[in-house]
């Protein structure tokens, strides 16, 4: 039995999901290896509320942080970083995209 048109020309509209806060793996990472955000500054030698503005999203990874972050977990810099750029574009791409694209026209090859 086929699929009536209606049913087949129907797209499904997915939901988009919010992009991912560097932070937010920041805290997957520190509850699987038992480690409280208390420790990590210490360990980091910033201050706690550094690590908890980072986990909870209100606060961004700076250059400086990401080399910590890396000295302590074993990781490169630009793992962090990467991390907090790919947020940072997502996040402004979600808010100024469809602006950006009525306001701004592509320069034409000569």
């Amino acid at each position: 039995m086929s699929k009536s048109p209606t049913t087949t020309a129907k797209k499904t509209a997915r939901a988009k999901l919010p992009p991912v806060h560097p932070g937010e793996i920041l805290r997957e990472t520190l509850e699987d290896l038992g480690i409280s955000m208390n420790r990590l500054a210490q360990a980091l030698r910033v201050p706690a509320n550094r690590i908890s503005g980072i986990v909870a999203g209100q606060r961004t990874i700076t250059g400086e942080t990401a080399l910590r972050l890396a000295r302590y977990f074993n990781t490169t810099p630009g793992y962090w970083i990467g991390m907090q750029a790919q947020f940072d574009l997502e996040t402004a791409r979600d808010e100024w995209d469809a602006k950006i694209r009525t306001e701004v026209q592509s320069r034409q090859a000569a």
